[in-house]
């Protein structure tokens, strides 16, 4: 009987996906984006939008590497149909 080496896989990088403060984004459009497209309640959205317009930046999500990048995208996207600057980046955890 052969014996099978096992291999360690390591879990693919995760990434988290950051809003940027700026002086022009209503805080309320910021909290409908965190709200649509991370699935946060009002609450929660709320307190992420807070963080962002006092240290600039907020978390708003840990996801894989191509569903960072989507989500990075489709906010990106959005904000710019509703002419808002909001910024959306992603970073390795």
């Amino acid at each position: 009987m052969l014996e099978v080496e096992k291999q360690k896989v390591e879990p693919p990088p995760l990434y988290k996906v950051l809003l940027l403060n700026d002086d022009y984004t209503p805080m309320d459009f910021v909290v409908g984006v965190l709200q649509d497209f991370f699935g946060m309640t009002r609450e929660q959205a709320t307190q992420v939008m807070l963080k962002v317009h006092r240290d600039g930046m907020g978390v708003c999500g840990v996801f894989p590497k191509d569903v960072a990048a989507t989500k990075v995208e489709q906010v990106i996207s959005y904000s710019r149909q509703h002419q808002h600057p909001l910024q959306c980046v992603m970073e390795e955890t």
